[in-house]
Order: structure tokens, then C-alpha cells, then sequence
């Protein structure tokens, strides 16, 4: 048995506005060089990746991208060092909780181990 949870920031509101689908977005953006393409990759409309991007923006108070309009180049995106910043700390923060929680599971559960009757009741 194995202990599994995962980690999302929400508003004061309750309402999700960032975890690990929005983390794993922009690492396929800084990886891939454009939302579009980011989006693509995970099977994901354009539409919805802008918008779990916009909300983060507007929650946290920056911006997580930075874009370039097209040209001889092409147009593409990267992630912004605030961004940045917050990857790595999100991802240190999940594999801390990982560990904390895996460490309490053994506290309250590894010797858990209560006689099994699988009769059924008559």
C-alpha cells in the first residue's frame, strides 16, 4: 500500500488555480518554447492552457510568461524568472509533502494490521 495525494493552491474562494496540470504547462512551455505547442503536447486546447495560465497570473500577481510576436523567427513563449522561481519551489514543496506524508503514514499505519473477516454476515 502505498500513500498518494497531490498538491493544488486554491483562492480564498476554495477554487483551484494551480497545480500540477498548470506546473507540468509550464515546463512544456519553457521546454517546447511556445504555449501552443506546450498545450499541444499534452492534449490540451490552446484555449484552456491561455486560461489555466491567465487565472495563475491573476492569483499569483505576475505574469508566467513571456511572449514574442512572430517575425523571421517565428513567435514562441518562455517562462518568466518569477515563474521560474515558483516551479521550483512547487515541486520542492510536493516532494517535501510526499516524504512528510509518507512518514506519517508510517507513524499511524505500518502497524495497522486488523484480523480480515471476509465472511459474509448471515
Amino acid at each position: 500500500m502505498q500513500v498518494k495525494f497531490s498538491v493544488c493552491f486554491c483562492s480564498d474562494e476554495g477554487e483551484r488555480f494551480f497545480g500540477a496540470g498548470p506546473c507540468e504547462l509550464l515546463l512544456e512551455v519553457e521546454r517546447l518554447g511556445s504555449l501552443r505547442a506546450a498545450a499541444q503536447h499534452l492534449g490540451m486546447a490552446y484555449t484552456k492552457a491561455f486560461s489555466m495560465i491567465k487565472r495563475a497570473e491573476k492569483e499569483f500577481g505576475f505574469a508566467m510568461t513571456q511572449r514574442t510576436i512572430g517575425g523571421k523567427g517565428g513567435g514562441g513563449s518562455t517562462i518568466t524568472p518569477q515563474a521560474k522561481e515558483l516551479l521550483m519551489r512547487y515541486q520542492a514543496y510536493c516532494t517535501a509533502c510526499g516524504q512528510s506524508a509518507q512518514d506519517l503514514y508510517n507513524t499511524y499505519f505500518s502497524s495497522f494490521h486488523p484480523e480480515k473477516d471476509l465472511s459474509p454476515e448471515q
